[in-house]
This record gives C-alpha cells, sequence and structure tokens, in this order.
C-alpha cells in the first residue's frame, strides 16, 4: 500500500482545509515545496498535490509549483480544475505521474471514457463523499449520484484508480471513515487510494491491515496529521509493512 503525503495549494502557499471549507484554512508554509523537499527526503515516492484555486475556480494555478516539485524526483499525483482534456494534457506536461479529475467525471461518462483510454493508470478519479452522494466543485455542490453506484460506473468506464475522500472526516484527525470505506471497497472494481481523516500512524497500519482483506485498496492519502506532527513520512512507511 503507497502512502501519499498531501500538498494542498491555495494562493501560493501549502494549507488544509477542514471537511473542505474554504473558510476553514490553515496555512502551514508560505512555500509548498518546502513541505515537498521534506517528504522527498524522508522517502515518500509519490506526492498528492490539489490545486485548490483549481478546484473552487474551475481551471488549475498552479502548474508551475507543480513543476517545481516534480523536478524533485518524487512520482506526483495532481488534481484540482482538470475539467477538460487541455487541462490534464498541461498538467502531465508540467511533471504530473497521475492526474485526478472529479466534478468532471461526475457529469460527462463520455469524457472519462475518453481520458481513461487515453491514459490508463495515469488517471485517477476522485470520489468526495458526504453522507454517501458525491459532491463536485470544490466540495461546494452535492450531486444525488450515489458514491459505490458512481465507483461502480467508473471501473465499467475503464478508470483504474479512485481517491475515495470522505468529507466529514476530511481534515478533522477523527480516523476514516472505515464503514463506508470498507461498503466502497467491497463493489469497487478499481485500485481504491482511501483520503480523509488519518490521524495517526496506527491509521495507516489498519488500513495496511484491512488492504490484505481487501487487495482493491493500494494507497492513503495523509495530510493534516503530518503537518500537525501527529505522526512522520518514515512511520507511515514502516507501518505499511507491519
Amino acid at each position: 500500500m503507497v502512502v501519499y503525503p498531501a500538498i494542498d495549494i491555495r494562493g501560493g502557499r501549502c494549507v488544509r482545509l477542514s471537511q473542505g471549507r474554504d473558510d476553514a484554512t490553515t496555512q502551514y508554509y508560505n512555500d509548498p515545496v518546502e513541505p515537498a523537499v521534506q517528504f522527498t527526503q524522508a522517502g515518500a515516492e509519490w506526492i498528492h498535490v490539489v490545486d485548490l484555486d483549481g478546484a473552487f475556480g474551475g481551471a488549475p494555478l498552479n502548474l508551475a509549483t507543480l513543476q517545481q516539485i516534480a523536478k524533485l524526483g518524487p512520482k506526483i499525483q495532481f488534481g484540482g480544475g482538470m475539467r477538460d482534456r487541455a487541462t490534464a494534457e498541461a498538467a502531465y506536461a508540467a511533471g504530473a505521474s497521475r492526474v485526478v479529475i472529479g466534478t468532471r467525471a461526475a457529469t460527462d461518462p463520455a469524457f472519462l471514457r475518453e481520458m481513461a483510454k487515453a491514459h490508463g493508470p495515469r488517471l485517477a478519479v476522485g470520489i468526495d463523499a458526504k453522507d454517501g452522494l458525491v459532491a463536485v466543485k470544490g466540495w461546494t455542490a452535492i450531486t444525488a449520484l450515489n458514491a459505490n453506484d458512481f465507483a461502480t460506473e467508473v471501473g465499467h468506464l475503464g478508470v483504474s484508480t479512485v481517491i475515495y475522500t470522505d468529507i466529514a472526516t476530511d481534515g478533522m484527525l477523527t480516523g476514516p471513515n472505515w464503514k463506508s470505506l470498507e461498503a466502497l471497497l467491497k463493489i469497487c472494481p478499481c485500485g481504491v487510494i482511501a483520503s480523509g481523516g488519518v490521524a495517526s500512524t496506527e491509521d495507516v497500519r489498519k488500513l495496511a491491515q484491512l488492504s490484505k482483506a481487501y487487495p482493491n485498496l493500494v494507497g492513503a492519502i495523509v495530510g493534516k496529521a503530518l503537518y500537525e506532527g501527529r505522526t512522520t513520512v518514515s512511520a507511515l512507511l514502516d507501518a505499511t509493512k507491519a
């Protein structure tokens, strides 16, 4: 199971939100490259980068920062405002190893099929769930789409990876929503990267154990727990081997 330290960029700075709320922002670094250096030096092979300006505004504004982080050497999973093919291609060109699409994926199956065919494992779909329903546009709009049903549909359209975020737990350091995550794992034909609520090394150890029962659980994104000093990248990497 892969650990993805997370870097969220807003206004050129590294921040974290609580439950995806724009009015609940905590800034941790003036320069997002700084934590990227730390994560890379600690052994992270992947870094999950979110352009929050793009997520809220509809088009990414931080591709230059993506390029700087990619030059450090880790693989970058990049999302935020990926709502057309040209934008996704620009992110790949800037150094993204995998691009995450969310809003457009939930509303345009033809586009999703096209992207999956073109990019295969270099594409992931972000499924952000609130009370079981898919949220879009930087989590500001809730659709009528059931998250588990959508995950099944995504797999049938050729997508190999989904990132499942439980909005209620995201940034709250309360632990993952184990019940909803396991329900998704039971039916999802894709590899699943768990996101939201990871508060400790023990949470990642539990996820690694869960992945033995559900091999489609392939990764975990960790953000605030790292920034608040509750764990380290090295400890998380060790936990995945337990």
